[in-house]
């Protein structure tokens, strides 16, 4: 006969969840509350008039080019980011579960660029690129590739995509080689006894064994480029040259704080919280089913 376990505190439950309550209340379900609200008023810079105009804000995006313009910018950062830097973590950690000798100090110096902010990374990858006094400007100019990120939307795009990758690598890296390191030696060991390949192991065990930490990455690494990216985008291009990087949540920035015009900069944050909303739930339905726990 099976006993069943009984918890007879019915309030140190409660007293357990509250603080995360709390802090989803304070930190996402009152500024989220407070932006549709402030996306259905309209207010002058100085804010001595407030109208309501209800969806008005909205009405005035669905006419506005420069913000379609910036969700293609948005998908195409987002995407890029995101799969380059799933890849490349993924690739080093796969070479870094295979290192025998100073194998911590190789996964420490892999951690360390998550412990940069994002725009200093920024800063970084721009002094490297600058077109005038970067290393790696004077390098391209030298194979007589004139480089200027200023000018040109593709370069400007380019140079924010890696140092977004370059920021996000170690977090991935992270959580790849953790569950790189839980997958038991001896099935791989027994597909080698079979005559399996290292290519064919990698896509036949331990790739479909990674899948659930692949989909949480997934996750996470379109809500970091969608939303945690701004400060190297506000530090290397400023949304420049011509809107060629101005994503979905700078130009919230960018309407809001520097053209005061709040109740589009608010309408643009509830769309934008709508879309990413959107995203999760479809990957959480479609894509997780491939996923093998």
């Amino acid at each position: 006969m099976n006993k069943r376990v009984t918890f007879d505190n019915r309030v140190l439950p409660y007293l357990l969840v509250t603080p995360q309550i709390v802090i989803t209340v304070v930190f996402f379900l009152w500024p989220a509350g407070q932006a549709v609200w402030q996306s259905l008023l309209r207010q002058n810079p100085f804010g001595t008039s407030v109208r309501f105009v209800w969806f008005q804000n909205f009405e005035k995006l669905i006419g506005d080019e420069i913000y379609y313009d910036a969700i293609l910018v948005t998908f195409e950062f987002g995407l890029l980011v995101a799969f380059a830097s799933m890849a490349i973590a993924l690739f080093l950690a796969v070479m870094a579960d295979r290192v025998i000798k100073a194998a911590t100090a190789y996964k420490t110096l892999l951690i360390w660029p998550y412990a940069v902010a994002p725009a200093v990374a920024g800063v970084l990858w721009l002094f490297m690129f600058a077109p005038t006094v970067g290393i790696v400007a004077y390098a391209l100019d030298s194979f007589g590739y004139l480089w200027n990120f200023r000018v040109n939307g593709g370069e400007a795009m380019a140079l924010v995509v890696f140092a977004a990758t370059w920021k996000q690598i170690s977090y991935n890296f992270l959580f790849f080689l953790a569950g790189l390191q839980s997958i038991p030696r001896s099935l791989i060991e027994a597909a080698a006894i079979d005559g399996a390949g290292p290519t064919r192991r990698f896509w036949t065990i331990v790739f479909p064994l990674l899948s659930p930490t692949t989909f949480f990455l997934l996750v996470v690494n379109i809500v970091y480029a969608f939303f945690d990216t701004f400060g190297i985008i506000h530090a290397v291009t400023a949304g420049g040259p011509y809107n060629a990087t101005t994503t979905m949540v700078y130009k919230v920035f960018n309407d809001g704080f520097i053209g005061q015009d709040l109740g589009s900069s608010a309408a643009q944050s509830v769309v934008l919280m709508v879309i990413v909303v959107t995203l999760t739930v479809v990957q959480f339905r479609f894509i997780e089913r491939r996923v093998h726990y």
